[in-house]
């Protein structure tokens, strides 16, 4: 996950997870911030942070399935349900919330390639991270005129994740 410039020099080697997030979330640097924390998760806690930003949002229908599949597969992250999760998420062009928060979870293992090819392509490490910032910032901007301050306030919860990750190092 690339940084930018003046997010990247707002970080020192010596910082804890946490305050290089705060540090990034006082400067203004929302998106780097929201970035960082997707990756410092592990990808079944990223997922579940997103789910529960997505919870409590007023979901349209397709949104709500592709929220659904990201849930079971953080509840059961088994091939079956991650499948699933990508194969809709494939489905719908990437084109909205729900297909997002699904391809993160469709994007943490397996394979890309269709389901009849024998040939596995497994993700790039990144990708359920950038489905995650993609999810939250679509999220976000259900209510344009909060877009700012919903997407950080989505950061709050992933604090207390990446708190209990830190934790178990």
């Amino acid at each position: 996950m690339e940084l930018s410039e003046p997010a990247s020099a707002l970080l020192t080697p010596d910082m804890t997870a946490q305050a290089a997030v705060q540090a990034l979330v006082a400067a203004g640097q929302v998106q780097d911030a929201l970035k960082l924390l997707a990756r410092m998760l592990p990808k079944r806690y990223a997922v579940a942070w997103l789910c529960q930003c997505a919870r409590d949002q007023v979901l349209d229908p397709e949104d709500k399935a592709g929220a659904s599949l990201a849930e079971k597969w953080v509840r059961e992250p088994n091939e079956s349900n991650r499948r699933a999760a990508f194969e809709f998420a494939n489905a719908g062009g990437y084109k909205s919330a729900g297909a997002w928060v699904a391809a993160a979870a469709g994007w943490s293992g397996g394979s890309l390639a269709p389901a009849s090819q024998e040939t596995p392509v497994p993700p790039a490490d990144h990708l359920t991270a950038c489905a995650v910032v993609a999810a939250i910032n679509m999220l976000a901007a259900l209510v344009t005129e909060k877009f700012e301050s919903r997407r950080a306030a989505f950061i709050e919860p992933a604090m207390n994740l990446l708190n209990g990750v830190a934790g178990t190092a």
